[in-house]
């Protein structure tokens, strides 16, 4: 496999992140994530949009982070904001998520961020269970769907 940088607006990131509003859209019968992204929120030094690639270039994952800090979404000065973790069903299971997780914390902390944030859902058991093995903890709701039932955040120190 082969991770990569790319824009948030590239053919490849719209195509996962298409696949990963069906999923979601799926799991909580909505239309998907209406977080508000724009490309311009993952470009370095203030965040990062990744693409793992397979053996015959196809984009498999994403993951990215974007800055966030002290705002009206309940966010604080330094967080690092995880955005669009996704691994395609074939791709499951290779370890994908937690390589492209830990180069997006590693460049967070690099950037000078402080806490890597994110939301995920009830449905999503699966990026819990990532999450906690990778040491997150629950912490107070951040973000769009903070108060939304389902709605479950977790946060790391950097």
């Amino acid at each position: 496999m082969n991770i990569r940088p790319v824009r948030f607006d590239h053919p490849d990131a719209v195509k996962l992140n298409d696949e990963v509003q069906l999923e979601y859209a799926e799991r909580y019968g909505d239309e998907g994530d209406v977080t508000p992204l724009d490309a311009s929120m993952f470009r370095p030094p203030l965040g990062l949009y990744l693409i793992a690639y397979d053996e015959r270039d196809r984009p498999v994952a994403t993951g990215g982070w974007r800055a966030q800090d002290t705002n009206e979404e309940a966010y604080s000065d330094g967080d690092a904001e995880l955005k669009r973790m996704f691994v395609v069903r074939e791709a499951r299971g290779l370890g994908l998520a937690r390589r492209i997780l830990a180069a997006l914390e590693a460049d967070a902390r690099a950037a000078g961020r402080l806490r890597m944030v994110l939301e995920t859902g009830t449905r999503q058991p699966e990026a819990i269970a990532l999450y906690t093995s990778s040491g997150y903890a629950p912490c107070p709701k951040v973000g769009h769907y903070r108060f939304h039932e389902d709605s479950r955040c977790y946060a790391k120190a950097l």
